[in-house]
C-alpha cells in the first residue's frame, strides 16, 4: 500500500461496518467540557471530502463525512459551545468554540435536496461499526487547500487502491438524487 496520508480513518485501510450499527456518540476535542453529539442510528453515504469547507484532522489531504436523519442527531452536552461557522453558508456547520471541531452540518433551506440531512464526522466517536466511507467527493479541491497539482495522479491512485472512487464533485448516487428533486420541483417528474 502507499504511503500517501488521505485521512487517518481511512489510511490503514477501510473498515467495514458493522450491519444494524445502533450509532453512538461524537465528542469535539476539548478535554475539559467537551462538546457531545449523540446519533440515534448508523450513517449514510460515508466520504471523504476534498472541499475547502468541511473540518479536517490535522494533517489531513481530506475529511471524513457522513449524513444521518436531523431528528437522529441531538447536542446531548455543552450546545452552548457551537456556533456556526459561516451564516452565509448553505451547510451550517456547528463547530465547538473551544477547540474548533465541526460537530455537524446543517441545511435549513426546506428547497434544498439534503434538507433534513445533517452532515457528521464519524471519527469522533469511540463506537465503531460506522458505515464504511465509499468514495472521494471533490478531489480537486484539496490543490485549494494547498495540495500539489502535480501529485493529484498519486492521490487518486491512492483512493483507488482504497477503493474509494475519486469523484470531482460527489458520488452518481448523490449527483442523481439532486437532480431527481430538482426535476420534481420544477413539476419535470411526480413528486
Amino acid at each position: 500500500m502507499s504511503s500517501l496520508a488521505i485521512h487517518p480513518s481511512v489510511d490503514g485501510g477501510v473498515q467495514a461496518g458493522k450491519s444494524g450499527f445502533a450509532g453512538g456518540t461524537l465528542s469535539c476535542k476539548c478535554k475539559d467540557n467537551p462538546v457531545k453529539v449523540k446519533l440515534d442510528g448508523d450513517v449514510a453515504f460515508n466520504h471523504v471530502c476534498g472541499c475547502t469547507k468541511c473540518w479536517k484532522p490535522d494533517g489531513s489531504l481530506f475529511s471524513m463525512v457522513a449524513v444521518i436523519s436531523r431528528d437522529k442527531l441531538k447536542v446531548t452536552e455543552n450546545a452552548q459551545k457551537l456556533k456556526i461557522v459561516d451564516p452565509s453558508a448553505v451547510i451550517q456547520r456547528y463547530a465547538c468554540t473551544g477547540c474548533g471541531v465541526h460537530m455537524y452540518g446543517r441545511i435549513e433551506k426546506k428547497d434544498h435536496p439534503f434538507f433534513g440531512l445533517d452532515f457528521v464526522h464519524t471519527e469522533l466517536s469511540s463506537e465503531k461499526g460506522w458505515a464504511a466511507p465509499e468514495f472521494a467527493a471533490f478531489v480537486s479541491s484539496i490543490i485549494e487547500s494547498g495540495a500539489k497539482p502535480d501529485n493529484m495522479g498519486a492521490v487518486r491512485a491512492r483512493l483507488t487502491e482504497l477503493k474509494l472512487a475519486p469523484y470531482d464533485c460527489l458520488s452518481p448516487p448523490l449527483m442523481d438524487a439532486i437532480s431527481t428533486h430538482v426535476a420534481k420541483s420544477k413539476g419535470l417528474l411526480a413528486a
